[in-house]
């Protein structure tokens, strides 16, 4: 299991009913079923990552996020999940408010694109980022909404979402002592719960 969905596994309580939104292949609700003992669905759009959930016995349905939340009644759902899509979605404040509408809490994770390294990047090679959290080039990236930790809390300010926990690790998924001093340059990662 990833590095951050370990971290993200201590937020969910035993026995919670969760959604994950774009789950992948279903490793985190394969795990969180097993030991956490969760009622848990994923949302994935991806042909070959739904067969893998379905392999492995994973509730999924395949569904667009661009398509919105509305087969799903409000407070549905404890916990609402999105590792690493919110950046892809076209319209991540909606997506954020249907997270809300249909769990009590949502987490999620995303790439801080004012990372120190891709403002150096940009600055001194005069081209998009290209790393190993950002592999892809301008013109094939899935991430079509580059945000920092700065413009995820303004938006959370502004549709009075509460942030309850927010962790910021480096590459490594470390919680390191600088990320805690100067999140927004030296965090690569941002992991939030919120609710509204």
């Amino acid at each position: 299991m990833r590095a951050d969905l370990e971290i993200i596994q201590e937020w969910i309580k035993p026995g919670s009913r969760l959604l994950d939104l774009g789950c992948g292949r279903g490793e985190l609700l394969s795990y969180l079923t097993e030991n956490r003992g969760i009622q848990g669905y994923g949302l994935e759009i991806n042909a070959d990552d739904i067969t893998a959930c379905i392999k492995a016995g994973i509730n999924v349905i395949q569904q667009d996020l661009n398509q919105g939340l509305t087969n799903f009644t409000d407070n549905s759902f404890d916990v609402v999940l999105m590792t690493q899509a919110l950046q892809t979605v076209r319209r991540p404040d909606m997506v954020l408010d249907e997270m809300l509408r249909v769990g009590k809490e949502s987490i999620i994770t995303f790439p801080n694109f004012g990372h120190w390294r891709a403002r150096g990047y940009l600055a001194f090679r005069g081209k998009m980022p290209v790393s190993k959290f950002l592999p892809y080039t301008w013109y094939n990236t899935p991430n079509i909404h580059f945000c920092t930790f700065k413009d995820f809390e303004a938006l959370c300010w502004q549709k009075n979402i509460h942030i309850l926990e927010r962790t910021v690790v480096d590459s490594q998924h470390r919680d390191r002592w600088s990320t805690r001093l100067w999140p927004n340059m030296l965090g690569e990662i941002a992991i939030y719960r919120v609710t509204k």
